[in-house]
């Protein structure tokens, strides 16, 4: 049981060990295909996880460094090797054996290049010729330089050399004129009763109605009402006089 749980805990240990340094490196600054700032994906060197003789080690040793390795290529989501580590598991302790003294190097220098491919997406001339440089050199060492190192120089050589974009200037609309209609009032001629209509005397004005009409006809009725009572009054001393 002592022996069960010293292995659990060995095991958890070393999922642990190899995120501390990665992520102490994870905050470096670079930039992405487009140029825009990111921080930059770190690989470790693997071999430096290798810490123990694996002729001499024992087998929950060994398990726990396979385990370490797992751990670490699944952190840099490199392809290949995760599978590569989980068919050692999976097999026996000499197997296991065997695929860490022999094939993981070779699983994760394939990882590597593949790493290295993905990278010229979208890349500019400085990336190109810095990729070019580290797959024909071929070696684990230039690889990881390239990814950890190189590959952001030259973005950053790329980036330097595309032209600023200028801003294109807005065309204004014309403004549109405002059109303010006047409303003239339409003089409206003013007739004094009785005077005479037109220019120069000649008839021709506006005839009079409403209120003035009406004072009018009451004056000429209290002037035919006035003759009809004189009238009389002069009919009647004339017939006492003949009398």
């Amino acid at each position: 049981m002592r022996w069960k749980l010293s292995v659990g805990v060995l095991v958890a240990l070393a999922f642990m060990i190899p995120a501390a340094p990665a992520v102490a490196q994870a905050q470096v600054p670079g930039q992405d295909a487009a140029c825009q700032t990111i921080e930059r994906k770190v690989y470790q060197d693997i071999r430096e996880l290798v810490t123990i003789d694996l002729d001499t080690a024992t087998d929950t040793e060994v398990r726990v460094l396979a385990n370490q390795i797992m751990a670490e290529a699944k952190r840099e989501q490199l392809p290949v090797l995760p599978d590569a580590v989980q068919k050692g598991l999976d097999g026996t302790a000499d197997d296991l054996r065997a695929f860490l003294e022999k094939d993981m190097r070779s699983a994760w220098l394939v990882a590597l290049r593949i790493e290295v491919a993905r990278s010229l997406t979208d890349a500019g001339s400085n990336v190109q010729d810095a990729a070019k440089k580290a797959l024909d050199d071929g070696s684990i060492d230039a690889l990881l330089a390239y990814l950890n190192t190189g590959l952001y120089e030259a973005r950053a050589l790329d980036c330097a050399a595309q032209p600023t974009p200028t801003a294109t200037p807005t065309a204004q609309p014309t403004p549109t004129p405002s059109v303010t209609t006047t409303v003239v009032p339409t003089p409206v001629s003013s007739v004094t009763p009785g005077a005479p209509g037109g220019e120069g005397g000649e008839g021709g004005g506006l005839p009079v109605t409403g209120t003035d009409t009406a004072t009018v006809a009451g004056i000429g009725g209290v002037l035919l009402l006035l003759g009809a009572v004189g009238f009389v009054i002069g009919r009647r001393r004339r017939s006492r006089f003949v009398a």
